[in-house]
């Protein structure tokens, strides 16, 4: 089965992301922490973000898990610097319909995050995509808070 062009340029981008991630680490003086883990697979997620009056300023994830979801944590970290924890919440909520249902109303809030629509063509690996992202709801409603 021979892969269409978009088809190469949607792996190639994963590859790259996975493998060059960026924000990849952990922020010295967070104010929001929080551990994930997909028990389907063992991915971890750890994610530290910064806020500073009502805007996200840095943000870092580390951890291990497949292709898929480092590369979702490297283009979410990107995404959601300089917005509101409301804009985030939006966020979350169109990737996760993007990845569920191939599309979403909302998709151009997502930026280049939106090149993993694909996922939903791989039902099992939903989970190994969102998990960034359900980290950085989580992270500003729930996580470890540092002042």
């Amino acid at each position: 089965m021979a892969l269409t062009k978009l088809d190469q340029l949607y792996r190639q981008v994963i590859l790259d992301e996975a493998t060059h991630p960026r924000h990849h680490g952990k922020l010295s003086q967070p104010t929001h922490t929080i551990t994930v883990r997909n028990p389907s697979c063992g991915d971890v997620l750890t994610l530290d973000l910064q806020v500073v009056d009502g805007v996200i300023q840095a943000a870092a994830f580390a951890g291990s898990g497949c292709t898929i979801s480092q590369a979702s944590g490297s283009l979410m970290t990107d995404q959601i610097i300089g917005q509101t924890p409301a804009t985030v919440s939006r966020m979350v909520e169109t990737f996760s319909t993007l990845v569920i249902d191939g599309q979403a109303a909302d998709e151009a809030l997502l930026g280049d995050a939106a090149i993993l629509r694909g996922v939903h063509q791989f039902p099992a690996r939903i989970k190994c995509a969102t998990l960034a992202w359900k980290a950085a709801a989580q992270a500003l409603t729930e996580g470890a808070q540092h002042d």
